[in-house]
């Protein structure tokens, strides 16, 4: 056996294998309102507001290059206005992002609410903005060029145009022997999609990444661990995550492995799935039997929940144990506030323009 790599955890995986991780999927800023108990209806609730990169494809790259991925590398859509500010934050967690600027959209925002006293548990409101507008004409084969695996973000089923690039980008990475994973993203927008249509959407996925929720959602079943077996009928592997009770991995319709949450104390919920996916697809290009992989996954979970935002630390920030940075160049800061947002609208006519930015 080849000299094994020490992950971030300290555990020891196998030599990693050659090739990069590509993510496609959403690029978009976050809003995130931390308060505590409900929301007062119809007056004021006290919050402490920050708005900070986010994005469930964006996420998950930043979280697998902290992990000790080498080469993560991100296909998104983003707005005129913030193009500079987002690609700016990835290039510091060295991921490197190729974002297409919507000629006509701004940049998705999602307004988080955090409520501090329910296990910072929270909602979304989600406008997709320009996020949702990646198209197969965002493609190329070439992106494939050196990539040990590719990863799309659930949220591109979620549009006509997205739900075309995940079959083009699939079609091209089967071709090419590059295994696909993907995750649902959102049980809400499912509901929506339709649980045949996505089962039909996911067709030839290697690897599934849904949350507690999203599986029993997609099979109709109470149990969690029932539903990743029934899910791992239709999809090679399922890797289900499970909050505080951890991760199921599952195979040919059983569960093989049960993985243990690792203890933290939550501030801010956001991201740890991508956290969690970010570290597991790590460990599978390092060489990680799946359940290894899990366990890293938990890892990162339970340090995404101990910060404000969806993101890793980056150069300069505090560490995981306090608030991320905040960052946009419009000098937004951390504030006790209500929160109004105006977006500006790029100009109408122009075509899409790329930006691809190696990392140093």
């Amino acid at each position: 056996m080849g000299r094994g790599v020490t992950g971030r955890s300290g555990s020891v995986v196998r030599r990693p294998r050659s090739g990069a991780l590509l993510v496609v999927g959403d690029v978009v800023t976050d809003i995130v309102a931390r308060h505590r108990g409900p929301l007062a209806a119809g007056t004021d609730t006290a919050s402490v507001i920050r708005t900070l990169p986010g994005g469930a494809g964006a996420n998950v790259a930043c979280w697998a290059a902290h992990w000790g991925c080498a080469d993560v590398r991100l296909l998104g859509r983003v707005g005129a206005e913030a193009v500079a500010w987002h690609e700016r934050e990835l290039i510091d967690r060295r991921v490197r992002p190729r974002l297409v600027v919507d000629p006509e959209a701004t940049t998705g925002t999602v307004i988080c609410l955090v409520d501090t006293g329910a296990a910072a548990e929270r909602t979304f409101l989600t406008d997709s903005g320009a996020s949702l507008r990646l198209d197969p004409g965002d493609w190329s084969d070439s992106l494939l060029d050196g990539v040990g695996r590719l990863h799309l973000s659930g949220y591109l089923l979620f549009s006509a145009s997205g739900r075309a690039l995940v079959r083009t980008a699939s079609a091209s990475a089967r071709a090419r022997g590059v295994p696909v994973s993907l995750d649902p993203a959102s049980a809400g927008f499912l509901v929506e999609l339709g649980v045949e249509r996505f089962l039909a959407l996911v067709q030839g996925v290697d690897v599934l990444l849904p949350s507690r929720d999203e599986a029993c959602l997609l099979t109709g079943l109470p149990d969690g661990a029932d539903a990743a077996a029934a899910l791992s009928r239709h999809v090679p592997l399922v890797v289900a995550k499970q909050g505080a009770d951890g991760a199921l991995v599952a195979r040919d319709g059983a569960v093989t492995a049960r993985i243990p949450a690792v203890p933290a104390t939550p501030r801010d919920t956001t991201g740890a799935g991508d956290a969690f996916t970010g570290a597991f697809l790590t460990a599978l290009l390092a060489g990680a039997e799946p359940g290894d992989a899990a366990a890293e996954g938990c890892r990162a979970g339970a340090r995404a929940v101990e910060r404000v935002g969806g993101r890793p630390p980056g150069p300069g920030d505090e560490p995981a144990s306090t608030a991320g940075r905040s960052a946009p160049a419009d000098g937004s800061t951390e504030t006790t506030a209500r929160a109004t947002t105006t977006r500006s609208t790029a100009e109408d006519g122009a075509a899409p323009t790329v930006r691809t930015s190696p990392a140093d």
